[in-house]
């Protein structure tokens, strides 16, 4: 890794660099799903997957270090709003260099994103796309943030879920039923798992 500072990497690199992200890896390694941040191809799937050009309200679960975020914006409309709970400080820190006027960077657990989203005043969420690990997570936090995702997207709002393995789908479709599209993304370090769901609308 080299003794190189974070603090004399300009912003961008901060955010994208392999190197910032692997620091990230090691300081967390539960809270990472890759050593590597995510591959043009992986980014563009999330995005075609969340239809992010018509949404209005979107957040991201466990951004890391920002690249998949800046990607989102630039697909984002002028009007849209994006909040990123992070739970890492150290991911979180590099964040807070996103100087959109759209975005929001927040420090907490997605398991409390009904707080979360009434803190930032944003309704429910047209979209929510997350790269956390489900494989990595404790059983009942990983139930609690699949509810949490259903309680709080709006009707017919997608739930995006970029993964190594297939672990979230064993919480998600409790909750949502079953994806309604899973694709693999082979053109990424390592390959990536792209899940659809759909909150339905009930009654």
């Amino acid at each position: 890794m080299g003794g190189e500072s974070i603090g004399s990497e300009d912003s961008t690199n901060r955010r994208t660099s392999p190197a910032a992200f692997f620091r990230g890896f090691l300081r967390e390694p539960r809270q990472v799903g890759s050593v590597i941040p995510s591959s043009r191809f992986l980014e563009r799937r999330i995005v075609d997957a969340a239809g992010l050009a018509g949404a209005r309200r979107v957040v991201e679960l466990g951004p890391g270090t920002g690249g998949t975020t800046q990607t989102f914006l630039r697909h984002l409309s002028p009007d849209a709003r994006l909040i990123s709970i992070e739970l890492s400080p150290f991911f979180h820190e590099l964040l807070g260099d996103i100087t959109d006027p759209r975005f929001t960077n927040h420090l907490g657990s997605a398991e409390d994103l009904a707080d979360i989203l009434a803190l930032h005043h944003m309704e429910q969420p047209d979209v929510v796309i997350s790269g956390i690990p489900f494989s990595k997570m404790p059983e009942p936090v990983a139930t609690r943030v699949a509810k949490a995702v259903k309680d709080n997207l709006a009707e017919n709002g997608r739930f995006i879920a970029y993964q190594f393995r297939g672990d979230v789908a064993r919480f998600t479709n409790p909750v949502m039923g079953p994806p309604e599209s899973c694709t693999l993304e082979m053109r990424n370090i390592p390959p990536m798992r792209v899940f659809r769901w759909y909150n339905a609308a009930t009654g």
